[in-house]
């Protein structure tokens, strides 16, 4: 079940338009194996993260889109008419709209379920580490931002600005993330990233202090 189940959301992902490069296929796969790994830790329902972890991301607008807010409402909605039409059990259903609905930090709807929670865990330690930094310059430069600000580039003395500078999104979200996810070995691993990408902020600004 659990193999037919994966095969078909893959095949369906694989037709649907992705609106950058840090939410193609690959960060998918790492937040399925991190939420199936929780899933097991913190015996949840696999039958509701599993899918709703292959899904979350179904619909993807841009960083800068109009309706970048509503983009995990689509994706939720898209999610359960998939697998509705697939025949997966209707029990499932709502929780796994509720998860992917959960999951987006700018959706900013708080999570109900044991479930959502390690969906939303899964999806946030994708933006952190050594990935996290990866992607955000991904989009940064898929968008046309400057890298940093010339001046200021750790923003000591001036506010973030992510819209103009790709670095600013560390401090308007990345290095906040920690303090938001739910499950005991998502905040352990969190911990770990976020220690990584201050080094790497350190280090940069060395580099940038000539």
């Amino acid at each position: 079940m659990t193999n037919q189940l994966e095969a078909k959301c893959l095949a369906f992902l694989q037709q649907q338009v992705c609106a950058d490069a840090a939410h193609k296929l690959d960060h998918i796969m790492r937040v399925v194996g991190l939420a199936t790994l929780f899933c097991q830790q913190e015996d949840a329902k696999l039958a509701v993260v599993l899918p709703a972890a292959y899904l979350h991301d179904c619909v993807t607008l841009a960083k800068n889109h109009l309706q970048r807010a509503n983009a995990s409402m689509l994706a939720a909605d898209k999610a359960v008419a998939f697998l509705t039409d697939i025949d997966y059990p209707a029990a499932y259903l709502a929780d796994i709209h509720h998860a992917i609905l959960a999951h987006s930090y700018s959706g900013q709807v708080k999570p109900q379920t044991l479930e959502a929670k390690i969906v939303q865990d899964a999806d946030r330690l994708d933006a952190l580490g050594a990935i996290g930094i990866s992607r955000c310059i991904q989009v940064g430069s898929g968008l046309g931002r400057d890298l940093y600000h010339a001046n200021d580039p750790l923003c000591e003395q001036r506010t973030p600005n992510d819209t103009l500078y790709t670095i600013d999104h560390f401090f308007t979200k990345l290095l906040l993330i920690q303090d938001t996810v739910h499950t005991d070995a998502a905040k352990k691993e969190a911990k770990i990233r976020s220690q990584f990408m201050q080094r790497f902020l350190t280090q940069l600004k060395s580099e940038l202090s000539f």
